[in-house]
């Protein structure tokens, strides 16, 4: 049985590729019924989604309900700010996020706290930072700030945090999410895995009231096919996939209580003994070095 989601504000259902590269994303990763998953940002997308995958364990979450959907089983739905999640360490298999990291504060911090809850991966389904988005930003075909939501809500939601303030839709590049993951999980070597896509926005662009818009959208559309084989890494979407306990970083050991610092390792490369102090400056304080 295919479950289709009940109509929502966000165009994600109505586009092919998202649907594709949301479900091939969960595969990719691993993730098998049984396995604990929470979804952050979510809504009944999420929930047609993951139950067409086979996922039987997962919790839904967000600030507040999505589209006034109540009713998520067999899942169950929490009420969870994904930047500050009320949920302890490691306690999900896998934390999923799909088109809602863009609609945070702070997107990175709300990808810190989905690693932080999750004992064996992230999974991310985001807009990417490409040179050929940007040009269509220009063009007015990708969206700066998210205006639609406001034009479908009647100015109450489906924004910034899911407020009436449209959201700037901050978009991920590989290098971004690798720093991030670098800053937050220091004493592991990263596994990062892409996959990439187009999504044009036809939902929004259909409802422009600039008739050259509606046309360019839909000669995009047809040729999306075309782009995604000569140009597949230009694309404006992309799913990224964070593996947790991964190798340790070389200059780390383990031990009991965690990983601690790899001493032998540390002074094979430096020597403490010829380091030498820059004498203080006059009135500076004396305990301030580099």
């Amino acid at each position: 049985m295919v479950v289709k989601p009940s109509r929502t504000t966000h165009q994600a259902e109505r586009i092919p590729n998202v649907s594709k590269l949301y479900a091939s994303s969960i595969h990719k990763a691993g993730i098998r019924p049984g396995d604990t998953v929470l979804v952050v940002c979510g809504g009944p997308y999420d929930r047609a989604v993951l139950l067409n995958a086979g996922i039987d364990n997962a919790v839904i979450s967000n600030v507040d309900f999505h589209d006034d959907v109540t009713d998520y089983k067999p899942f169950e739905w929490q009420r969870q700010d994904a930047e500050a999640l009320t949920l302890a360490d490691a306690c999900f298999d896998w934390c999923v996020v799909h088109a809602g990291l863009h609609h945070c504060a702070s997107p990175h911090r709300a990808l810190c706290e989905m690693m932080r809850v999750a004992r064996k991966g992230v999974v991310v389904i985001e807009s990417r930072d490409s040179a050929l988005l940007r040009f269509t930003a220009r063009l007015g075909l990708a969206a700066t700030y998210e205006l639609e939501p406001a034009a479908l809500s009647d100015g109450r939601y489906g924004g910034y945090r899911n407020t009436h303030i449209p959201n700037y839709v901050f978009r991920w590049t590989e290098r971004e999410v690798e720093k991030t993951v670098r800053a937050y999980a220091p004493h592991e070597k990263p596994v990062i895995e892409y996959s990439y896509g187009y999504a044009i926005p036809l939902q929004r662009l259909s409802m422009s009231k600039r008739p050259f818009l509606r046309l360019l959208g839909q000669i995009a559309a047809l040729a999306t096919g075309f782009a995604e084989v000569v140009f597949p890494r230009q694309g404006n979407l992309f799913s990224f996939v964070i593996r947790r306990g991964g190798e340790l970083q070389p200059w780390l050991r383990t031990a009991a209580d965690g990983p601690q610092v790899d001493m032998d390792f540390i002074l094979r490369i430096y020597d403490p003994a010829k380091y030498s102090r820059p004498p203080a400056k006059v009135g500076g304080d004396p305990t301030q070095g580099d």
